[in-house]
């Protein structure tokens, strides 16, 4: 039944009513509600000029205050922050620095085309940004933004620019944010740089919780001031209230958009809130240690917080109900990780350092000083890391012990060594170098991340716990065909491989390394070569040849690269031309064609297997045939062979890396390359040839470095040579530490009166050199300066 006249226009005018009423009388409620919605925080922000008293006697926020009397409050901080303001604009103030129409954003009408945001006349003054209802002498002021050094203001926004046509300038504030948009770029850019200004004059609010950190600081050596301090200011002892506000100073609205990870961040403060929630949950947690990762998480994903957190676990271990109780001993357990994890300022250092040595003055003997002391050693070591502690870290850091760490060693057992959070891959490789006694080897060992598809060196400085923290990281994801790493113990750069003992643990490292090589294809030689010394790997295992030997698979014995290089090529289809072939392959694809190309594809990839498995069955049998004649020879000989043949090619010993060589000067010669980068040259390989196309003696490198992160540049002489790599720092690195050892030796050689200049000194060697460190020749790589 259709409506009347009459009610329609009633509804009509009802809904209009409703829009004016949303439209011109936001403004008016909402100068009323601003403060009103301004809730009572846990503190009040001074200046940092302001001199506050000893006791700030503040307590924990509460919501059982009404309306009135937090306007009372709020407009009681208003007129003590800025100058009192008449009923409306004064042209000729000089207080006002910008003045003119903005539009101002009402309750998400931006994203409402058909209801146009509000103009409003705005004031920006030194002390404030006012908007009135008019320009008019007399007009009513609808509400006032009290700018201070927290405050904070976003540049106009290109893509909000081209969905709404307006370019905005937000204003974020304590309790409001101010969304002002104009349709001109200028003016926008305008009311942006002179907002900032105004917050960047402003000086540096203090909480009370850093005037009462400063008053700590300066009465420490006077125990009943501090005893005062302490009780008359609960915002420094336990409380198992809620936080309503974080204890330092953070911008207001400061998004964190950067932050990596899959974890979404709201405003600092607002987070900084959310983790005192997280740390009292910790007194009532059966298992805390995921509780506690993900708190250690955020404070790496918002480094801002990391202060906030200490400060937050000094409070929450001051004076609590039950000392030394579960709950208790959680907080310091969290502390203890964030020792090993973080650094904080230094104000929170010096007063963090004060709390523990009063928790133990105060308990002696008690495992709240147990922990303290732990703390107190762990902030000496800790310069930062990479990834949070992992679960089995935090597990041993709650009982204060060490971690046990297994390097595998190849043709040696596994070693278990002993590490703390601060242990570098530097100091466990030089102590496996001792206890192995490789101690006066030539050559140069280093810790590598291992796995079946991929490998790479552990850098110097880097912390071991940070390399656990990634294995267990990587472990937990669904890697089925990558297997978990593991660390491993091998040469890293190769200076003397001649004079090696062959009855020594360095030999079988030499030998198991020449065997990598080989598996992974970079040793250029017939097959029938490699073949023998798939042989000779066999009799190094299994010695004589017998039918009841453990026989490895072929992919352990023999280059896989070398049997798919046999299969036939697949055959190559060019692209379709035009669009419309492109369209009509897209449709037979889709349908039967589609079915049959696919069946036609099974059965190829089945007959690829099928020849597959025939190359490596007739490979096998012909190692067989070479192994039978090995008959008597015993595993040192064996080892002893394979690497002699393996050295016959001119590039052993050094490190392989491929790339792709961007300004080659062989000519039009083959885009992807072999770098290899020795002790004595760095060269350039085609893969698979045993000649090298180019080498270069150090002598001939001018510099070296990255241009990019997947761009080397090498310098040689007057030429600039760029490889295209994804292991930039890996070659730049290991240049650094040739060239280090190479100064380390002229070092530790007698110096002669010279008859001539030396052929290496310090002011010709390549840029991106690293200083040469000790003499030491089994030192693990130096850190990756380079250029």
């Amino acid at each position: 039944m259709p409506f009347p006249g009459g009610l329609w226009w009633l509804l009509c005018c009802r809904r209009g009513f409703t829009l004016l009423r949303r439209d011109y009388g936001e403004a008016e409620r909402e100068a009323d509600g601003e403060a009103e919605e301004e809730e009572e925080a846990s503190f009040e922000l001074r200046a940092q000029g302001d001199q506050g008293s000893l006791e700030v006697s503040l307590s924990q926020p509460t919501r059982s205050s009404s309306g009135s009397e937090r306007s009372l409050l709020v407009a009681e901080e208003m007129r003590s922050l800025i100058v009192e303001k008449g009923p409306g604009p004064v042209e000729d103030d000089p207080d006002v620095l910008v003045k003119g129409w903005l539009q101002r954003e009402m309750r998400g009408c931006m994203k409402t085309p058909w209801i146009r945001p509000r103009k409003y006349w705005f004031v920006l003054t030194p002390d404030s940004l006012d908007y009135y209802s008019s320009n008019e002498k007399g007009a009513r002021r609808l509400g006032s933004l009290v700018l201070t050094s927290l405050c904070c203001v976003l540049w106009p926004d290109k893509q909000l620019y081209k969905e709404t046509g307006y370019w905005s300038v937000t204003v974020f504030g304590r309790k409001h944010c101010y969304r002002l948009y104009t349709e001109h770029l200028n003016e926008a850019v305008r009311w942006v740089c002179a907002v900032q200004k105004v917050i960047d004059s402003k000086a540096p609010v203090q909480t009370p919780t850093q005037l009462l950190m400063r008053d700590v600081e300066e009465h420490r050596d006077s125990p009943e001031v501090l005893e005062q301090i302490y009780r008359c200011n609960p915002i420094l002892r336990y409380t198992s209230g809620p936080l309503y506000a974080p204890l330092l100073p953070f911008p207001y609205g400061s998004l964190d958009q950067s932050a990596p990870g899959p974890r979404s961040y709201t405003t600092l403060r607002d987070e900084a809130v959310k983790l005192f929630n997280s740390l009292q949950q910790l007194e009532s947690e059966r298992d805390p240690v995921p509780l506690m990762q993900g708190v250690l998480q955020t404070c790496l994903d918002l480094p801002p917080l990391v202060d906030e957190i200490y400060c937050q676990l000094v409070k929450q271990t001051t004076e609590p109900p039950a000392p030394g109780g579960q709950g208790d001993l959680h907080y310091w357990q969290l502390l203890t990780c964030m020792s090993c994890t973080f650094l904080p300022s230094p104000p929170v250092l010096r007063f963090l350092r004060f709390h523990l040595d009063r928790t133990e003055n105060r308990f002696p003997a008690s495992e709240m000083a147990k922990y303290a002391c732990f703390i107190r050693e762990a902030l000496g070591k800790t310069k930062g890391r990479e990834c949070v502690p992992s679960l089995e870290e935090i597990l041993v850091l709650m009982q204060r012990q060490e971690m046990i760490c297994t390097v595998h060693c190849p043709g040696a057992p596994a070693c278990s060594v002993a590490i703390s959070s601060h242990t570098t891959a530097q100091e466990v490789a030089q102590e496996l170098v001792s206890r192995l006694g490789l101690s006066q080897s030539p050559n140069l060992f280093a810790l590598y991340e291992q796995s079946r598809r991929r490998e790479q060196p552990v850098g110097s400085a880097t912390l071991l716990a940070d390399v656990l923290t990634r294995f267990e990281n990587l472990a937990g994801e669904d890697r089925e065909q990558d297997p978990p790493c593991r660390l491993c113990f091998k040469h890293y750069g190769f200076l003397d491989t001649d004079n090696v003992p062959r009855d020594s643990l360095e030999f079988a490292l030499l030998f198991e390394q020449a065997h990598e090589m080989v598996l992974r294809g970079y040793v250029p030689t017939s097959e029938e070569t490699l073949q023998t010394l798939a042989a000779l790997r066999l009799q190094s295992l299994n010695s004589d040849f017998s039918t009841h030997a453990p026989f490895p698979r072929l992919e352990e014995l023999f280059p896989p690269r070398v049997l798919h290089a046999r299969l036939p090529p697949l055959p190559h289809r060019p692209p379709a031309k035009c669009r419309g072939a492109r369209l009509r392959a897209g449709l037979l694809a889709g349908g039967l064609w589609g079915q049959a190309l696919a069946k036609q594809r099974a059965e190829r990839d089945q007959r690829l297997r099928g020849r597959l498995r025939e190359e490596g069955a007739s490979t096998m049998a012909a190692i067989v045939e070479k192994w039978k004649l090995l008959q008597g020879m015993g595993r040192p000989e064996a080892m002893a062979a394979y690497v002699a043949l393996v050295r016959e090619w001119p590039g052993f010993g050094s490190t392989l890396f491929d790339v792709d060589l961007q300004a080659s000067p062989v000519g039009p010669g083959p885009q992807r390359l072999w770098l290899g980068i020795g002790a004595k040259a760095v060269s350039l390989y085609k893969p698979g040839e045993p000649e090298p196309l180019d080498s270069f003696c150090y002598g001939r490198i001018s510099s070296f470095g990255a241009s990019d992160s997947s761009t080397f540049r090498l310098s040689v002489e007057d030429r600039d040579l760029l490889f295209e790599t994804s292991q930039v720092d890996e070659i730049a690195q290991l240049l650094n530490t040739y060239l280090a050892s190479a100064g380390a030796q002229r070092l530790s050689q007698p110096q002669e009166p010279p008859t001539s200049p030396p052929t290496l000194e310090p002011s010709v060697l390549p840029q991106g050199l690293c200083p040469a460190p000790e003499p030491w020749q089994h030192r693990p790589p130096v850190g990756s300066s380079h250029s």
